[in-house]
């Protein structure tokens, strides 16, 4: 008597192993494998397919739009770029945000104002080693500046100049050098370092007809030409030019540092010692020369 189809199940089941994740299989035919390119990774996606890994595919550098040559060789004369790496840049600061310090008292405007005053702030920043030289106080808020201040910037625009003087202070444009700005932007450093005041440099070749215009009101120019220009200036902008000479801060507004000095009442040479509160001056006669010349 032939076994039912049960039992050949039932003895079929009594030889096969356990059903587990290592016996599962896929039914034949459920899986359709993808055939393998050629080359070492033929089978990743090379967009039309015929190139090999690493090589450019559809897809130019940046850099090659042109071509198999580079913009910058392809097109090698573009004088609107020469020398954009050796350019001084100035970062900017408004006149609205001047008038915040001050009325914040972030700044002391009974006090005359320099590039150390506006970073102390700690609102205000400048990295010589990216060529940044200082303060561009720009126009921003020029019709409600109202502050009275001496102040002493890098780069100054016209109407800057005439906001300034319009509310009765002074504004003096003012160049540093790479070695004096690494002393200001951080001076309890430079201090605590215990090395003499650096002098101040002269502006290079193509700054010092810039700091020399007394329409530009720079430190370099004639004090009675800077007087006529604010006259004329006055005159140019429609504003009744305010009288220093009569001011109760005449002094204050007319202090002015020396072209190679570099923190007001501190002069080169002077070696300040914070720990013991004192200011150590050079007695010697050649040092002396050397830092006053």
């Amino acid at each position: 008597m032939g076994s039912s189809a049960a039992d050949k199940a039932l003895n079929l089941l009594r030889y096969l192993p356990r059903v587990c994740l290592a016996n599962i299989r896929d039914n034949p035919g459920a899986v359709k494998k993808s055939r393998r390119g050629r080359g070492q990774h033929g089978g990743d996606y090379h967009g039309d397919g015929n190139k090999g890994s690493g090589q450019r595919q559809n897809f130019m550098r940046l850099g090659y739009e042109t071509g198999n040559n580079p913009f910058y060789l392809r097109f090698p004369w573009e004088p609107y770029y020469k020398g954009h790496h050796l350019r001084r840049q100035y970062p900017p600061l408004s006149l609205e945000q001047l008038q915040l310090f001050v009325e914040t008292n972030r700044v002391d405007a009974s006090k005359p104002i320099d590039l150390v005053s506006i970073m102390n702030t700690g609102l205000y920043q400048i990295f010589p080693d990216k060529h940044q030289f200082g303060v561009h106080l720009t126009d921003e808020g020029a019709d409600l500046f109202k502050c009275k201040v001496n102040i002493e910037v890098q780069w100054a625009s016209e109407l800057v100049i005439a906001s300034v003087e319009k509310a009765g202070g002074t504004i003096t444009t003012a160049y540093y050098d790479q070695h004096s700005l690494q002393a200001m932007i951080n001076t309890k450093k430079f201090f605590e370092r215990g090395i003499p005041i650096p002098r101040r440099m002269m502006p290079p070749p193509d700054a010092i007809e810039y700091y020399s215009d007394p329409c530009k009101r720079g430190y370099l120019a004639d004090p009675e030409e800077i007087s006529k220009e604010r006259l004329v200036l006055s005159q140019k902008y429609g504003y009744v030019l305010p009288n220093i000479e009569k001011d109760k801060d005449y002094t204050l507004l007319t202090e002015r540092k020396d072209p190679r000095q570099i923190f007001h009442g501190l002069h080169p040479g002077w070696v300040v010692n914070l720990k013991d509160k004192t200011i150590l001056k050079p007695q010697n006669e050649d040092l002396k020369e050397y830092y006053a010349s």
